[in-house]
């Protein structure tokens, strides 16, 4: 099973958003999503899942709030489509065992690229999946990365809602 330092996790949490595979500087002791063009935090904050916008430094805080980070490939590249598509295939099995390990109620994946390389599905749609990725509600969110702005900050804020709609009803709770 490969988990990385700059994995967030903790048994049961709600969601563990998963990106494609971390840049660099995470690799060498950063810390998730800290591009100051990246959405992550505000996406989170304003969706509801923190109640207010996290730092990047303070991440570890995120499973208080019951969320937790995790990339489908652990190699750093400075770009996910550095990543080529076999190596997204290759890391389904690591994947899929962390995700049973730790049972969070829904997986999260930021972009289809991953998912879609993991299932040899080259048409996912954004949002709910029909099936569970390793016993998890999936979910395909916009990938928050600055590099991707055909998804305004509000889009991105919608679709992060939607997901915490979903979980809010799996737990049986409303807003």
């Amino acid at each position: 099973m490969s988990t990385t330092e700059a994995d967030i996790l903790a048994s049961a949490l709600d969601v563990v958003f998963c990106g494609l595979n971390p840049p660099p500087d995470v690799a060498a002791g950063g810390h998730s999503f800290a591009s100051a063009s990246n959405r992550f935090w505000q996406a989170l904050y304003l969706s509801g899942f923190t109640p207010r916008r996290l730092d990047p430094s303070e991440e570890r805080s995120l499973l208080e709030y019951g969320c937790g980070i995790t990339a489908v490939v652990h190699r750093p590249t400075r770009r996910g489509a550095d990543v080529p598509l076999r190596e997204f295939k290759a890391a389904r099995p690591d994947l899929e065992a962390t995700v049973r390990r730790y049972r969070p109620r829904a997986i999260a994946f930021l972009g289809k690229r991953g998912i879609a390389a993991m299932l040899d599905a080259p048409e996912i749609r954004w949002g709910l999946q029909p099936s569970p990725f390793a016993g998890a509600i999936a979910w395909v969110l916009p990938n928050p990365s600055g590099l991707n702005r055909a998804f305004s900050l509000d889009a991105l804020v919608s679709a992060f809602s939607e997901l915490r709609t979903t979980i809010l009803i799996d737990r049986g709770q409303t807003r």
